[in-house]
């Protein structure tokens, strides 16, 4: 019960960093997953499932108004229901219950957006008079808002991880194919970012070079 008590504060820790605060990379699904791996004493699991996630993260640029999974809750959800499973039987399962996670989150994103927008239509003379305790007011309970999300999706997602644990329906064959066809679709989504943020050119050469050495210290691992 511990474990999971510490899960929910660094789930709430990585869905604050995303925007809100910090922003020190603790959202990314490589670090969120190892944590949460760490947290229930498998770390390998944990960054397993959180290297497939990063490859589904690299294919969105969370910058702006732009629509986006939260990935790194959805680690710490995938790392969870990983834990003590072996190799390939967990990793599917678990990167399915990440990828649900994720896009819940970007649904309590929105409705994060929507309410500070709302809060900063209400203050708006206020807020282009430049008055301070209204301006403190509305962040802090931005802040609140993204704090009161990231507890919520953290928590939801350590329940269907608890779910998935305990009453999964996969069989082994299932799970085997369930987790090959999520690396390949996430590593076809890396390369899809990639390929669309290097553009034409030099960049794009630059990153088929990058490609090239990777594939061969992966060949001669």
């Amino acid at each position: 019960m511990e474990s999971w008590v510490w899960l929910l504060l660094w789930g709430t820790v990585v869905g604050l960093d995303l925007v809100s605060v910090g922003q020190v990379m603790f959202a990314r699904p490589l670090v969120a997953g190892t944590v949460a791996g760490m947290i229930v004493g498998d770390p390998i699991a944990g960054g397993t499932v959180g290297v497939v996630l990063e490859l589904f993260a690299l294919d969105v640029m969370p910058v702006g108004a732009v629509r986006y999974p939260d990935y790194g809750i959805g680690a710490v959800a995938a790392a969870a229901t990983a834990a003590g499973a072996p190799g390939a039987l967990g990793t599917g399962v678990a990167v399915c219950v990440g990828l649900g996670v994720a896009y819940l989150g970007e649904v309590g994103i929105r409705m994060v957006r929507s309410r500070n927008t709302e809060d900063m239509r209400r203050n708006r003379a206020a807020l282009e008079e430049g008055d301070e305790s209204v301006v403190i007011a509305t962040h802090l309970r931005g802040l609140l808002r993204d704090t009161l999300r990231s507890v919520a999706v953290t928590a939801a997602g350590l329940l269907l991880a608890a779910a998935a644990y305990r009453w999964s329906p996969v069989t082994v064959r299932g799970a085997v194919l369930v987790t090959i066809v999520l690396v390949g679709a996430a590593i076809g989504a890396a390369a899809a970012g990639g390929m669309r943020l290097s553009g034409r050119g030099l960049a794009l050469r630059w990153f088929g070079l990058g490609v090239a050495a990777g594939v061969v210290v992966v060949v001669m691992l």
